[in-house]
C-alpha cells in the first residue's frame, strides 16, 4: 500500500488588480500550493470562513475594508500566517500592519523567490504544515518530503546536485534561472561562475528526467543565461 501524499497547503490569496492575482496564483500553485483567490476584503474573510486556508498573502490597499482591517479580523478567529503586499514602503505602515496582526510585510514590486521563502518561514513557525509540498510536471513527480523523484511511473535516482537543480527549477517552472541563480542556490556563492559545472550537471539531469532521446524536452536552455522548466 503506498504512504498517504504530503498535504498540500491551501494560500488564501487577495490582491484587487487581476495580473498581480494572476500572477501570485501561478507562482503559489507552481511551488505546489492550493490557492484560494480573493479580490476584496469583504471576499477574503468570506472565503476563509467556508473555506479555512493555512496562510493568507493579502494586499494592504484594498476596496471596502483594507489589508490591515482584514488582519485585525482574522485575528479574532484564526492565527493563520499573514503575509501583507503593499507598493508603500514607509516604516508607518509596515507598523500599521503588523500591529494589526500580520506575521510579515513585503514590499512591492516584490520577488518571486522572496514571497516564496517569506511564505515557507511563516508556515513553518507556526507549525501549520507538516510536509513539504509535491511538485509535478511534464510526467516528473518531485515529492520535496521524501526527496523522492518519479518520472512516468518509476522512481529515478538523483544526485544530490541534480536533486537540488530539479527542486529549483521546479518550483520555479516557466521561469528563467539564470547560470549565477542556480549555481548560488545548489552549490553556494563560491561557485557562482562556475558555469561549465553547470552546464555538465544539467546535461545529467536532462538524461535522467528527459530520457537519452530527448523526446520529452521539459529543461530548456537560455543560450548563455541559464534554464528553465518548461512542462506544461
Amino acid at each position: 500500500m503506498k504512504p498517504a501524499p504530503p498535504t498540500r497547503a491551501r494560500i488564501l490569496v487577495c490582491d484587487d488588480d487581476p495580473k498581480i492575482l494572476r500572477a501570485l496564483r501561478v507562482v503559489l500553485r507552481d511551488a505546489g500550493y492550493d490557492v484560494v483567490p480573493a479580490e476584496t476584503g469583504e471576499e477574503a474573510l468570506d472565503r476563509l470562513a467556508v473555506q479555512p486556508a493555512d496562510a493568507a498573502i493579502l494586499d494592504l490597499m484594498l476596496p471596502g475594508i483594507d489589508g490591515v482591517e482584514v488582519c485585525r479580523r482574522l485575528r479574532e478567529w484564526t492565527q493563520i500566517p499573514v503575509i501583507v503586499l503593499s507598493a508603500v514602503d514607509e516604516e508607518a505602515e509596515k507598523v500599521r500592519a503588523l500591529r494589526s496582526g500580520a506575521d510579515d510585510y513585503v514590499t512591492k514590486p516584490f520577488s518571486p523567490d522572496e514571497l516564496l521563502a517569506r511564505l515557507e518561514a511563516a508556515l513553518r513557525r507556526a507549525g501549520t504544515v507538516a510536509e513539504e509540498p509535491v511538485l509535478e510536471g511534464g510526467g516528473v513527480t518531485l515529492d520535496l518530503a521524501a526527496r523522492r523523484v518519479v518520472v512516468d511511473g518509476v522512481e529515478v535516482h538523483l544526485t544530490p546536485i541534480e536533486y537540488g537543480l530539479l527542486r529549483a527549477l521546479m518550483r520555479n517552472r516557466g521561469r528563467l534561472l539564470t547560470h549565477h541563480a542556480l549555481l548560488t542556490e545548489v552549490w553556494g556563492p563560491e561557485y557562482a561562475d562556475a558555469t561549465s559545472v553547470l552546464r555538465t550537471h544539467v546535461a545529467n539531469l536532462r538524461r535522467k528526467v528527459e530520457g537519452a532521446d530527448r523526446k520529452r524536452q521539459l529543461i530548456r536552455t537560455d543560450s548563455g543565461v541559464g534554464y528553465r522548466f518548461v512542462a506544461p
